[in-house]
């Protein structure tokens, strides 16, 4: 197609859509609360929607029930009840009637007119809707199959000129303009609505409630939907009816479902953009404004899905400069074109989309410039099944994949690879998709590829084996020479022989000798305190190191190793039995057997698996409850999220110390004052906010504005921090982050001087390869804002290449770094060192086989004095 034509095809629609009736309704102010709960996951075979349930549960606190929705993409023709070429080739027109007397009216004006209607049917619901804690009841839902009628189609394309448009987007053009013009008659332009359109797509649907999402899964029966994709969204639109269920999340502009979680501080500007192509929105939410710009761009514009993104997500700063001429070139005219309308202010976009032209379904994941909102991806592949997930936290990827593979053994509950996006980068584009396609094999299947923004493949070690539950494994302890010699060190309590024996055998073993040897284990934690002691920290570390696993995936070794330490701490006496052991068990059911320890109890193991994640009875409570009995030392695991561990404990805590396994929440080590808390896994955000002393130590990576205000504290990181660390922190803080930070690092950052007494943050720059050997990342640090508006503390940067420049530093200068700098930061690299196995000699002054001083591998960055 000449660009004559496609410029004038544009033309056509925009000026059809023209003709369409509008009532041009003032913007309002938003409505002022908190960060919404986003998620989502494509999977290469059908899911039911019980598994979309999990994750929304895991983040019903980001929720305020005045709104909650999902959407599904990839949907059974079977559940349906439709042929399989129905479901491909008719358009899933589904109609939310507030109102049941206008359903006649509204099938008698925009339905039965236009359309032929190969069915049509209520969505099934459960019968009293109080009965699952909705307030407001839902709307009634019917679901129209249908196909334009030709004559109609043809009447369409002659009187808006389509001549030159493929017949089969005329049709989208059709039904997307029928919807408008019934959304405007039965919704917009009313006081009391009647009636809106959910979902018009093919192969997608929409379902939204005055509620939360899982009460939509409820509602609507969908616990044995069965489809590839699925995304949900807690809380309510920023703008609109904020009480309605046509303002609540997700929208769809026509093959496509869009959620997220923020708000446009431009929503007046965006609108107003839209409004020069014709387009109105209806429902006065900026989500709904930003599914209409996707629209735009991808049905009439007809951008690839790069240019989409740069529309929406401008790259900008040292990371444009950082592009290929070329790109840069094409990035310059779309910024030119559509900067205006890229909303601005804090987003988090998830979008589910089928792409009938050329049969692939995504979820793809899209971060606002400034990475004000939160995000996580991550992937799973196997040779028959494929799954792709992003949520707002990671503990509502976990829940999903633990619901899933408990259902089906080709999952595993731990992900292969978890990640965080960089807004507006030139490395990621800030942007992940998720596509299904046939696999080729001529048998139907399909598979998933993962890609960045910019196309470039993500994905997990090939060849690896995944560890198979439903195979049927004994229990029992087979002896043999390995379990002898694991016996061996337990009597010489040899836990250092006992790291590196495992480590070493792990490489070679089978899954069902790892197993037994695990199993081995729990039965010698079983014999006493001691020995239950040191198969504790002997698993722990196994689960805390990376290191070889051979032909095996690391997640399905974890999976076995955690499985254990949970068999070991459910094994504990219970709270209500004194049994004169060390360990003793509360959880959810037993907790008002609360006491204070009697006897030699000193750790109390705390299974936080179904307390609430925050409120009175939430874990964290229970625990404050628990230190001021005289508890001291706690093992917590079970975690589901659950926020707020460690805070509210006072000042001089000195003596406590937590373990915490599995997936913690948010708000973890706040405003702590000289506690130890060691978290076994990946963290979540707002972690060590206002922390004032202790020490902090993660085995993993943490989320957004981690330690948001800190005070001090000595804190060591072994992965990645996402975005926003060290905002605004005071006093002396003391940081150790091994890999890097996304941007915004330390910004505001007022710690006095380092060398007297103040603050500081080390950026080792480094991650590891599959083998647990540490490897450099590309760069340092990749943001263009590290220590920004700094007045007082240090950066030092693991740098030996000098790839940071002045335009990372947006406000910070690089200063000399001398012995007086080294010998302050070393013994925090030497505790690093303990903590992590990352030494300091071999793994971190060590460049390219060659040991270097320090100050020709570190670097100084200090605020700017004027």
């Amino acid at each position: 197609m000449t660009n004559i034509n496609k410029n004038k095809i544009i033309n056509n629609i925009l000026a059809s859509r023209g003709r369409l009736p509008h009532i041009k309704t003032p913007v309002n102010k938003c409505d002022e609360e908190g960060g919404c709960g986003v998620t989502g996951f494509m999977a290469s075979i059908p899911v039911a929607g019980k598994h979309i349930y999990e994750p929304s549960v895991q983040m019903h606190n980001r929720g305020n029930g005045k709104g909650g929705g999902i959407a599904a993409v990839g949907l059974s023709a079977g559940d349906l009840g439709v042929p399989q070429d129905v479901l491909e080739d008719h358009y899933l027109l589904q109609v939310a009637y507030l109102d049941d007397t206008a359903i006649a009216q509204v099938e008698a004006t925009n339905i039965t007119p236009f359309f032929d209607v190969y069915s049509s049917e209520k969505i099934p619901t459960i019968d009293d809707y109080t009965s699952i804690g909705l307030e407001v009841k839902p709307p009634d839902v019917w679901r129209y199959f249908v196909r334009v009628r030709p004559a109609v189609l043809e009447k369409f394309i002659q009187a808006n000129h389509f001549y030159d448009m493929d017949k089969r987007k005329a049709e989208d053009e059709f039904v997307f303009q029928n919807s408008n013009r019934l959304n405007q008659v039965y919704y917009a332009s009313l006081g009391e609505k009647q009636a809106f359109v959910l979902s018009h797509a093919r192969n997608v649907m929409i379902l939204k409630v005055v509620g939360y999402a899982e009460q939509a899964t409820q509602y609507y029966c969908l616990d044995n939907f069965r489809a590839h994709g699925w995304i949900a969204h807690q809380r309510y639109p920023t703008r609109g009816r904020l009480w309605h269920p046509g303002g609540a999340h997700p929208f769809s502009g026509m093959h496509e479902a869009l959620v997220h979680n923020g708000d446009f501080a431009n929503y007046h500007a965006v609108s107003e953009y839209l409004n020069q192509y014709n387009i109105y929105p209806q429902f006065l939410t900026d989500t709904e404004t930003a599914v209409l710009l996707l629209d735009l761009y991808n049905r009439v514009f007809e951008y690839p899905l790069e240019y989409i993104i740069e529309a929406l997500a401008p790259t900008t700063e040292y990371d444009f400069d950082c592009l290929s001429p070329e790109k840069q070139k094409v990035y310059r005219y779309i910024q030119s074109q559509h900067m205006t309308g890229s909303p601005d202010g804090p987003w988090f976009f998830i979008i589910a989309r089928n792409d009938p032209y050329k049969d692939l379904m995504q979820l793809i994941g899209i971060t606002d410039t400034a990475m004000l909102r939160p995000q996580v991806f991550a992937l799973q592949e196997r040779d028959d099944v494929q799954i792709g997930l992003v949520c707002s936290e990671k503990q509502a990827i976990d829940a999903t994949l633990q619901s899933i593979a408990a259902e089906d053994s080709r999952f595993c509950p731990i992900a292969d690879k978890y990640w965080n996006a960089r807004g507006g980068s030139s490395t990621d584009g800030g942007a992940f998709t998720f596509t299904i396609k046939d696999s080729g094999k001529g048998d139907g299947s399909k598979k998933l590829v993962t890609q960045n923004k910019f196309g470039e493949i993500v994905q997990t070690p090939e060849g690896q084996m995944h560890f198979d539950v439903s195979v049927n494994i004994s229990t029992v302890v087979e002896k043999n020479a390995r379990t002898a010699k694991i016996e061996g060190f337990f009597h010489e309590n040899d836990l250092q022989g006992l790291k590196q024996y495992c480590i070493s055998e792990f490489t070679e073993l089978h899954f069902q000798q790892i197993l037994n040897l695990c199993h081995k284990i729990e039965a010698l934690a079983g014999t006493d305190d001691d020995k239950k002691a040191l198969a504790i920290n002997l698993l722990t570390h196994l689960n805390d190191r990376i290191f070889p696993t051979g032909n095996k995936e690391r997640s399905s070794v974890l999976q076995i190793i955690r499985e254990s330490l949970t068999a070991i701490f459910k094994s504990s006496p219970k709270i209500g039995d004194h049994q004169n052991s060390r360990y003793v068990y509360i959880d959810r059911a037993t907790r008002k057997d609360l006491r204070s320890p009697l006897g030699d109890e000193k750790i109390l193991v705390v299974n936080a698996k179904e307390f609430e994640p925050e409120g009175k009875n939430c874990d964290s409570r229970l625990i404050n409850k628990a230190y001021r009995l005289g508890w001291k030392q706690y093992l917590c695991y079970g975690y589901k999220g659950q926020r707020f561990t460690g805070c509210g404990f006072g000042p001089n805590s000195d003596e406590v110390r937590f373990d915490v396994y599995d997936s913690s929440g948010d708000y973890m080590a706040s405003g702590i004052d000289g506690m130890q808390i060691h978290v076994h896994g990946n963290a979540q955000d707002q972690l060590g906010q206002i922390m004032k002393r202790g020490k902090f130590v993660v085995h993993g990576d943490v989320g957004q504005t981690f330690m948001y205000g800190a005070k001090g504290g000595e804190v060591y990181i072994l992965g990645n921090a996402a975005g926003r660390p060290l905002i605004n922190a005071t006093g002396g803080p003391r940081v150790v982050i091994n890999g890097t930070c996304l941007d915004y690092l330390a910004e505001s950052f007022m710690a006095g001087d380092p060398l007297n007494g103040g603050g500081f943050v080390i950026v080792n720059g480094i991650n590891f390869d599959d083998n647990g050997k540490v490897i450099d990342l590309p760069m340092p640090y990749p943001g263009s804002n590290l220590f920004s508006l700094a007045s007082g503390g240090a950066i030092y940067l693991r740098d030996p290449d000098k790839k940071v420049v002045d335009e990372h530093l947006n406000g910070g200068v690089f200063a000399e770094l001398t012995d007086a700098d080294w010998k302050l930061i070393r013994p925090y690299l030497e505790e690093n060192e303990i903590l992590f196995g990352i030494t300091i000699e071999e793994d971190l002054l060590t460049i390219n086989g060659k040991q270097l001083p320090f100050n020709k591998v570190y670097r100084k960055v200090m605020p700017i004095h004027s």
